[in-house]
């Protein structure tokens, strides 16, 4: 009995470990640790876990959410908006910095399918997570709860389009709630120096594509 839980222990620290060194990574490359400098943030990070729209966790024990300190500044004063507007809310964070090694995995698994738009191709340099300067997250409630935004985080369909809401909301395809949600979201994020893009209420740039490859320096 002994030797199985010796070694169940040493594969337990040793995914530990693993975990750390990503995350000591991370913090080497002079990135923020976002919810060290605001314990109210939540962090879920979809891409650690199996419940996500690839169906497998492909953050290889990264814990936190990290950021360059560019953006991380930029959602430190955006949740400081959100709280002075609704002191019991929060935001809950789905992804932030993402190493280029795990956009290779990620643009493996949708290569040749329907989702490859959805995807940055790191051949082409990837995206702007993979500079520490792009964030997904939502907002919760005082009970934890995220508000209802018409669609789930990753619904890679017209009705998580931010550019054709109005249309959306007239068709009786989000509702009246979900859309002011949605609304709220973005005049925080953008308030606070963020940009949004058409396909994903949850997404947020701190930059330009331009910008990011001019200034900052890509996480491999």
């Amino acid at each position: 009995m002994y030797p199985y839980l010796c070694i169940l222990l040493l594969l337990l620290s040793s995914v530990f470990s693993q975990g750390q060194e990503l995350d000591r990574y991370m913090a080497e490359r002079k990135l923020v640790d976002v919810s060290s400098r605001d314990t109210t943030l939540r962090v879920e990070l979809a891409y650690a876990t199996a419940e996500n729209f690839l169906g497998q966790a492909v953050y290889s024990g990264i814990t936190r959410a990290w950021l360059h300190p560019d953006a991380a500044n930029k959602l430190l004063a955006a949740h400081r908006l959100l709280k002075q507007e609704h002191p019991g809310w929060r935001f809950v964070i789905y992804d932030a910095a993402r190493p280029m090694s795990v956009q290779r995995k990620m643009w493996a698994l949708v290569r040749g399918t329907d989702k490859t738009n959805y995807v940055s191709n790191p051949a082409n340099g990837g995206g702007l997570h993979n500079y520490g300067m792009a964030v997904d997250l939502t907002i919760l409630d005082e009970n934890g709860t995220p508000l209802p935004m018409g669609t789930p985080f990753d619904y890679f369909g017209e009705e998580a389009h931010t550019d054709n809401e109005a249309s959306l909301l007239e068709a009786g395809r989000i509702s009246r709630a979900e859309y002011e949600n949605r609304r709220l979201l973005r005049r925080i994020m953008r308030k606070a120096g963020f940009r949004a893009i058409p396909y994903e209420w949850w997404h947020f740039n701190a930059c330009t594509r331009a910008e990011a490859r001019q200034g900052y320096p890509v996480i491999d």
